[in-house]
């Protein structure tokens, strides 16, 4: 009977051991990783939602239009100034950065929630841009430490990887807008203090999680992403329904007109190198001699190479003009005198087809590639060229039009943030990419401080201006400045088109200068790391079992 007992007690406590060992094998693991990497990312699009509030910030604070688009180009400062994180990443664990981004961004969102509500005194426009920018660039250093971990952990799907990362990104701005509305209503105030809060709490939920994992490259890890994918894909359509259902009760209770849903985008941000470093050579006598395409380049390198200056070059036309209309999407569709459910509708679908430009690009892209050997910036002329439809949708005011150019500069948004990260990882190497992934992404503000600040906002409250003196008025000081008619963006976006053609005869060239790298296997180097590291472990394995046997 003791004996039976004692079985019993053993049997029970090697369940709790094995259930315990499993657990932790489950939460250390390099999966439940990816899990909390999306975590992060489904709640850190604070940045793409600029269009949501910024009204209430024009009408509180009594701004004119150029200084709402200076506040946005500090916002997409901030959300793409992330080379200290990202050198801070190349030194430190993940952690560092992620807890940097939880604590900016609660202190730059907090303080604008602050202002807004009128809880403190009406602060200068350059206490408000500081704000902003801190609050935006909180994202660098969250998306350096979550996405440049999970490219390390899986550099064979990186461009299935950053897609994925970039898409939960882009749908972050319908997920916190979905909870905004449970938790606060219509209380547009009330949603940058969810900004604030949220973001920060689910970073140090988890925050340990994050981290490196020096591990072999599974024949199924791209199955299992592209299982991730299906679920986002269903995500994305459930999203879709609250918002078509939520325009037609709006529709049925027209008492309260719906406030635009607003996406701003931004990008996500950055990388991390986990290779030790060997020979120590001088950068500054080998930056104008850079090693062949895909192998590992210096900082230097990369910044003084053609390949960068031209990969830089187009994407600043490319996003400067995406930019200017996710940032100005609630102001374009009020000049042109769409009624407010038509400006939820179309806001609404700029989110969900900015996820659609980061999830098919990320995916379809990575198998052109492989199959086609096309080049990748092959892909970036094509995104550089479609947009200007849109562009000239809004130009001209073609009824019904901005509907189709939400859709269309949505999805070429979305898809301009995975090939630039992905362009830089191929021409450039991975140990560097954390520092190389930020000064890319510094691109999107040059442009949207060129084209939303300097060009659409200037010839905005130009043409503003003009209709008031037209009609014998004169602005008040504090008096936020409105423009109606087609003629408030028809300069900026013809303007804008041109620019965005520019930079398609650009990326042509870098087309033209990698076309022989692309026809090769660019991913052979880290398949060859993955078997190296395969027999490491099993000579490691197997020295470790030799001393259990000759116990035994």
């Amino acid at each position: 009977m003791a004996s039976s007992k004692l079985h019993a007690g053993e049997n029970v406590g090697s369940y709790w051991r094995n259930t315990e060992g499993f657990t932790l094998q489950v939460l250390t693991g390099r999966w439940f990783m990816v899990f909390s990497s999306f975590m992060i990312m489904s709640v850190s699009g604070a940045s793409y939602m600029f269009s949501l509030y910024s009204r209430e910030i024009k009408s509180v604070l009594g701004y004119d239009q150029s200084t709402l688009n200076l506040l946005s180009f500090f916002k997409d400062l901030g959300a793409n100034i992330g080379i200290i994180s990202g050198l801070i990443n190349e030194v430190s664990p993940p952690w560092v950065v992620i807890t940097m981004g939880g604590v900016l961004n609660f202190f730059g969102y907090f303080m604008v929630w602050l202002a807004v509500a009128r809880k403190i005194a009406k602060p200068q426009v350059w206490n408000m841009c500081l704000y902003i920018f801190i609050g935006a660039n909180s994202h660098c250093s969250t998306n350096t430490g979550v996405v440049v971990t999970s490219v390390k952990n899986f550099p064979g799907t990186r461009g299935i990887v950053i897609g994925l990362l970039s898409g939960y990104l882009a749908l972050s701005a319908a997920i916190i807008t979905q909870i905004y509305y449970a938790f606060y209503g219509n209380d547009s105030k009330s949603l940058i203090l969810l900004m604030a809060w949220l973001p920060t709490a689910v970073t140090f939920v988890f925050l340990p999680i994050i981290r490196h994992h020096r591990g072999v490259q599974q024949p199924n890890d791209s199955k299992a992403f592209y299982n991730f994918l299906y679920t986002t894909l269903v995500l994305a359509g459930f999203l879709m329904e609250q918002k078509i259902w939520k325009r037609k009760q709006e529709r049925i209770n027209s008492e309260n007109p719906p406030k635009p849903l607003n996406i701003t985008t931004e990008m996500p941000n950055l990388e991390k190198s986990a290779q030790a470093p060997q020979k120590q050579v001088s950068c500054w006598k080998n930056m104008f001699k850079p090693p062949s395409r895909g192998d590992d380049y210096t900082i230097l390198q990369a910044l003084f190479s053609l390949d960068m200056v031209f990969l830089f070059l187009a994407t600043i036309c490319g996003l400067g003009g995406s930019l200017t209309v996710v940032n100005n999407l609630s102001q374009i569709g009020t000049s042109l005198g769409y009624s407010p459910h038509s400006i939820t509708t179309f806001v609404s679908l700029m989110a969900i087809w900015i996820y659609m430009g980061k999830i098919v690009q990320g995916v379809v892209s990575e198998i052109i590639i492989a199959k086609f050997k096309v080049p990748r910036p092959l892909i970036l002329t094509l995104i550089l060229i479609l947009p200007c439809v849109g562009y000239l949708l809004i130009a001209f005011n073609v009824p019904n039009g901005l509907y189709a150019a939400s859709i269309i500069i949505g999805f070429c948004f979305g898809a301009n943030w995975p090939l630039l990260f992905s362009i830089i990882s191929e021409l450039f190497g991975l140990k560097f990419y954390s520092t190389l992934y930020n000064v890319g992404s510094v691109a999107s503000p040059i442009g949207s401080y060129l084209f939303s600040v300097r060009v659409a906002g200037h010839l905005y409250d130009k043409e503003a201006t003009r209709q008031m003196a037209a009609l014998g008025l004169k602005r008040k000081p504090g008096e936020e400045l409105n423009c109606n008619g087609s003629d408030c963006y028809r300069m900026a976006f013809i303007i804008i088109s041109a620019a965005s053609l520019f930079g398609a005869l650009v990326s042509l060239i870098l087309v033209l200068r990698t076309r022989e790298f692309y026809k090769g296997d660019i991913y052979k180097k880290f398949r060859e790391e993955a078997r190296t590291a395969e027999a490491e472990i099993g000579l490691t394995q197997n020295k470790i079992g030799q001393p259990a046997a000759n116990e035994g």
